[in-house]
């Protein structure tokens, strides 16, 4: 601090030094000293003095500022000192204070001078973007601002030095991110100066994610109601996007339109339209407008129009529309948005139509907008807004023109009169005594009629009622008397913008009419009127009238039908040539482009005047202008020769244009048909293939039953040749091998158990006969008789008895046992089945087992019925498989037969088109030989036809080869 106190003349006795020395010692002791503090509050002494002596501190200081910033990166203080400093010798944004109005110039050439300085050296910018990186905020936040300053001073130059530095605008699209809003503002206003005019820039920083980034910001800040810096990320939406259509189709797929949306939810309460809102506002309407607008491709366009209504923006914008207590200016800009959101885009003319305002009844949008058009209390830029709407309303919709224009028509006027429509509205601007008026109404009324033939015959059905008692004349008649009567009608004739306006509409309605032609020459006072004007010497006030008149007498001639005696092609020529002049009707037909207003109307769509005086020339006019100035100037020197000709030549071309039209009719139909029958053919293949694979499927079934029959057939065969074989038979009939088994068991232990029981019956037929000897042998002895009296007649009688008991048992089962024996034989006999012989006497066993074999029987016989059922089963199964076989061959073949008609009917459309294109041949040699003609005549021929006939002729190709390969399929 010694040392500058020295250095500054702290000193009572000594001289002050001046600023130049002051900073000259300053700059030695930056240079010089090995210490970094002193080279510190060197740099800071220098920053102080940047402001005054910014030249002085320029001129001497920066290269060493240069010096440091290369040298002393370590030291973030010293660094952001020297930024700061350099900042403030390039800037030009002093105070007033600090600023003379005489040296403004000076000082803003001495800012661009240092710039250029510091950036011849390349790596100068460079260094400043490596300081950019740096996290420190005494370090970066200088850094955007000076290099934000460098953008401004020689922003081309700075861009291409970013541009080729290895991932320079990556570092710059960093500060977006960074959490101090002082710098991420700040970084904004950068990016703002580093994308104006830089195409490829401004795609760089797109594809860095920077509208992902902004669009957060904006909703952080709250939308249209933030501050300042939603102004600033608008302003750097519109450079990515403005004349970028990259960008726009980048921002469009990114569904980033519909983020949009939320922008425009806006209440209808007045408190809420503070002066930043209103500019947020404004700037978000301009950027929709960016993405819409007519000077875009119309393929980019149309999808954002698309992208709009989708999602809910055109809706919004709508609201904004019929909402009350919107500020004039965003009221103006919203419309003009609306009107390019739907220009040209059907879904959305649609939708607009169907707006209504919410009044009392409701009525539509365009009607209330119309009711603005034409009230002159309303400001003039509204009223420019609201033509530009219906003018876009009507663009390429045919559906709108026709709606507005039966609004005139008698049969769809309201009889009680309590709507007032669109064409009440235009009727009444068109008649009025406001000329503004009368030039809005009949440049939108043009509009409804623009390029659409069968509306311009219809409104001349449109009657007016002039005046209680008068007859109503026609809307055609009524222009024309306003015209030709001047100031005998409220001097409205008088005002040129009134006349304008309706001479514009009259040449739009009667061009390409040759109807509408006829009925305004059927006037009588309507082409003296126009030779009249065009004839006079007057002021250059009335060029543009004169001008105005010469064309619509040119479109009465050049779309003349000769239906009229008086006012045939061939009279009105001579009638210029007598009292107007070639020479002179042709220079007056000129004052019309050559004005300046055409000239600007000319530039883009929308309406924008300075000054209602200055509305004189419609956009879409001033092509229909450019159309027929070069049409009409040809057809007035034609001679009626050459007129004739002309006529035969059209009619040949019409003729020939009918012909060709009518043959790409029918090629369209029938290629239409091919289309149909190529379909058709595929689907019966399908159903062919689908046919062929059921048909497959069944014979496979059926022969899988085939194979069934023929086993079960084999295996009853057997049953019947071996009944003894009672597995076979038990397992067809459901019996498993177990209970076979099993039986065979039972079998064994029945046999046991007769065995058994014959054993007890041989011992008790032995102790029967010893019973029948034993009384011989007792009657022999008498020592025995004597020993057995008490006893004997006791026994005897008890066995006796019980033998006879016996006896008669075994006679009954013996009985039951042939009885069983012959139903047995009966029902073996019914089966014919052998009967197996029984050996033994026991009746209960013989029972026994002839029970269990009847049992086995009867499930022998009902498993037999049960298979029989199953073989009649398949048998009717197998016929209705015979029969869908046959019914499904004769599908095939009916479909065979179809397919073969198909492909004649291909042949024979293939021979009718080598046919047409014979007779097209035929036709493309009259015309080249009806040219040749013309040219030999000396009259200009262009080939416009050449580039379709060729076309036409690779599609014929292109035909034939499709249809080879159908016929190859």
């Amino acid at each position: 601090m010694n040392f500058l106190r020295g250095v500054m003349g702290a000193q009572s006795g000594g001289p002050q030094p001046s600023g130049a020395e002051t900073i000259q010692k300053l700059c030695d002791r930056v240079a010089s000293s090995t210490l970094l503090d002193d080279r510190r509050d060197a740099v800071r002494a220098l920053k102080s003095l940047s402001k005054k002596y910014r030249l002085e501190v320029g001129i001497q200081a920066m290269p060493h500022l240069i010096h440091v910033l290369q040298t002393d990166r370590s030291d973030s203080e010293i660094i952001g000192y020297a930024l700061d400093t350099l900042y403030n010798i390039m800037s030009n944004d002093l105070e007033e204070e600090e600023q003379e109005e005489n040296s403004q110039k000076q000082v803003e050439d001495l800012g661009s001078q240092f710039t250029e300085i510091f950036i011849k050296q390349q790596e100068n910018v460079t260094l400043l973007l490596t300081y950019l990186e740096e996290f420190d905020f005494h370090v970066r936040w200088p850094g955007v601002k000076l290099l934000t300053v460098l953008l401004k001073q020689q922003g081309p130059h700075v861009q291409q030095i970013i541009l080729v530095s290895p991932m320079g605008v990556s570092r710059l699209m960093d500060l977006l991110a960074d959490s101090r809003e002082v710098i991420r503002n700040d970084g904004v206003l950068l990016l703002q100066q580093l994308t104006k005019s830089n195409a490829a820039i401004q795609k760089i920083v797109a594809f860095e994610n920077a509208f992902e980034r902004l669009l957060d910001i904006i909703t952080d800040e709250g939308n249209s109601d933030g501050g300042i810096v939603v102004e600033d990320c608008l302003l750097l939406l519109q450079n990515l996007l403005k004349n970028n259509n990259s960008n726009q189709n980048f921002f469009k797929e990114g569904s980033y339109i519909q983020r949009m949306k939320p922008w425009f939810e806006v209440g209808d309460d007045n408190a809420g339209w503070s002066a930043q809102k209103v500019t947020n506002l404004h700037l978000m309407l301009q950027l929709v407008r960016v993405l819409v607008s007519p000077t875009n491709p119309p393929g980019a366009t149309s999808s954002c129009q698309k992208a709009m209504f989708h999602c809910g923006l055109l809706q919004q914008l709508c609201t904004i529309l019929m909402a009350t207590g919107v500020p004039a200016d965003i009221l103006t800009e919203t419309i003009n948005t609306v009107s390019e959101v739907i220009r040209g885009c059907q879904m959305n003319q649609d939708y607009f139509a169907s707006v209504n305002a919410p009044s009392n009844p409701p009525r539509p949008a365009i009607v209330v907008l119309l009711m603005s058009m034409v009230n002159e209390r309303q400001p003039f830029v509204l009223r420019c807004a609201v033509l530009y709407c219906f003018q876009c309303f009507l663009y390429k919709n045919e559906k709108g023109q026709g709606e507005i224009v039966s609004t005139l028509l008698p049969s769809t006027i309201d009889a009680t009169g309590n709507s007032v429509s669109a064409g009440q509205l235009l009727c009444g601007g068109l008649f009025s005594t406001d000329s503004l008026s009368n030039w809005c109404a009949a440049v939108a009324l043009a509009h409804a009629l623009q390029e659409n033939a069968t509306l311009k015959e219809q409104l001349l059905r449109v009657q007016l009622a002039t005046s209680i008692g008068n007859p109503p004349v026609s809307l055609l008649q009524q222009c024309t008397n306003i015209l030709s009567q001047g100031d005998k009608i409220d001097r409205r004739g008088s005002k040129v913008q009134t006349r304008v306006g309706l001479l514009m509409l009259l040449c739009t309605w009667l061009s390409n009419c040759p109807i509408a032609v006829t009925h305004f020459l059927h006037n009588p006072a309507n082409v003296p009127f126009l030779t009249g004007q065009i004839a006079e010497n007057l002021g250059e006030e009335e060029h543009l009238v004169q001008g105005l008149c010469a064309l619509l007498l040119g479109i009465s001639i050049y779309y003349n039908d000769n239906s009229l005696e008086n006012y045939k092609k061939e009279k009105l020529k001579q009638l210029i040539e007598k009292r107007i002049g070639k020479e002179n009707f042709i220079e007056k037909l000129g004052f019309i482009s050559k004005h300046e207003f055409y000239s600007r109307a000319a530039q883009k769509p929308q309406p924008s005047f300075s000054s209602p005086d200055h509305m004189m020339f419609d956009h879409e006019f001033t092509k229909l202008v450019k159309e027929l100035e070069g049409i009409l100037t040809k057809a007035v020197y034609k001679s009626s020769e050459e007129d004739k000709q002309e006529e035969e030549v059209k009619k040949s071309l019409e003729q020939h244009d009918s012909i060709v039209t009518h043959y790409k009719n029918v090629i369209r139909v029938q290629d239409q048909e091919l289309e149909e029958l190529k379909k058709q053919v595929e689907s019966l293949k399908v159903q062919n293939e689908q046919l062929q694979t059921a048909v497959s499927q069944q014979v496979s079934q059926i022969q899988q039953h085939k194979d069934q029959y023929n086993l079960l057939k084999v295996q009853l065969g057997k049953d019947n040749q071996h009944h003894s074989s009672h597995s076979d038979v038990a397992q067809m009939n459901g019996v498993q091998p177990k209970e076979i088994s099993k039986l065979h068991e039972e079998v064994e232990e029945w046999k046991h158990k007769l065995q058994l029981l014959q054993e007890q019956l041989r011992e008790k037929d032995s102790l029967i006969e010893t019973l029948k000897l034993s009384p011989t042998a007792a009657g022999g002895t008498e020592q025995s008789s004597q020993t057995n009296k008490s006893s004997g007649p006791e026994v005897d009688s008890e066995l006796y008895k019980e033998v006879e008991t016996l006896r008669t048992q075994i006679q009954a089962q013996s009985a039951d046992v042939i009885k069983l024996q012959s139903e047995k034989q009966e029902l073996l006999q019914k089966l014919s089945i052998t009967p197996v012989p029984v050996s033994g006497d026991d009746g209960t066993v013989m029972v026994a087992k002839t029970a269990c074999l009847e049992g086995r029987l009867l499930t022998l016989l009902q498993g037999t019925k049960e298979l029989k059922n199953e073989i009649a089963a398949l048998s009717e199964e197998k016929a209705s498989l015979k029969q869908q076989l046959d019914s499904s061959n004769s599908t095939v073949a009916i479909l065979q037969n179809e397919k073969t008609k198909l492909q004649q009917e291909v042949a024979e459309s293939k021979k009718e088109q080598d046919d047409l294109l014979v007779l097209l041949a035929d036709q493309d040699q009259k015309i080249i030989a009806l040219k040749n003609k013309l040219k030999e005549l000396g009259e200009p021929v262009e080939d416009e036809d050449d580039t379709e006939s060729g076309d036409q002729g690779e599609e014929d190709e292109e035909d034939d080869g499709e249809e080879e390969e159908e016929e190859d399929d």
